[in-house]
């Protein structure tokens, strides 16, 4: 790549930054496309050409975050011990903001964010405990996931972290002594 697909590329970079970090400061459907710009340091006009519109901006950074996302909650299968640590560092860092857009679900906008991340956190408890879920069948395994999401969702850490006041290494092990009561009760 040349110099100056370099610097398409970094724009394009500062842009979906921008949009991300202000993403973490207020609701989406706030975001303007001139608060964008004016923090990433380019025009509205260079923001519409790379992403044609503020939805197409905003869909890139819903696809931007979600491979964010994927990447912080990786954990290797069948060690919750490793699952528990991935998960609770995720919502140390996105925790909030996620609390932040389910209070607002009932926003068509947001409810076409939330709901995908719903899918998201169920699809990597069957990827992380794949091998304990392999041991069930038919009901018992999806009651066994059932209560996996539940016992490893973000108001479980809510309820520990920000009711309860614990702190990071806390709220990991009792959500991790949760999971273990959940596998050694099957």
């Amino acid at each position: 790549m040349g110099a100056r697909g370099e610097a398409k590329a970094a724009t394009r970079e500062r842009i979906l930054r921008s949009v991300l970090d202000l993403s973490e400061e207020k609701m989406t459907i706030e975001i303007t496309l001139d608060e964008v710009a004016s923090r990433a340091g380019t025009s509205v006009q260079t923001v519409l050409r790379h992403f044609g519109t503020r939805e197409g901006l905003l869909d890139a950074a819903v696809a931007r975050a979600s491979a964010e996302v994927a990447e912080e909650r990786r954990a290797p299968a069948g060690d919750p011990g490793a699952a528990l640590r991935a998960i609770v560092a995720h919502y140390e860092r996105r925790g909030d903001f996620v609390l932040r857009m389910l209070s607002q679900e009932h926003d068509p906008r947001i409810a076409a964010v939330v709901g995908p991340g719903k899918l998201l956190h169920r699809a990597w408890v069957e990827e992380v405990f794949a091998p304990q879920l392999a041991a069930r069948s038919g009901a018992d395994r999806d009651a066994l996931a059932d209560l996996l999401v539940v016992a490893t969702d973000v108001y479980a850490w809510k309820l520990l972290r920000r009711d309860r006041g614990l702190d990071p290494d806390t709220t990991r092990a009792r959500m991790l002594a949760l999971v273990s009561a959940i596998l050694a009760a099957g």
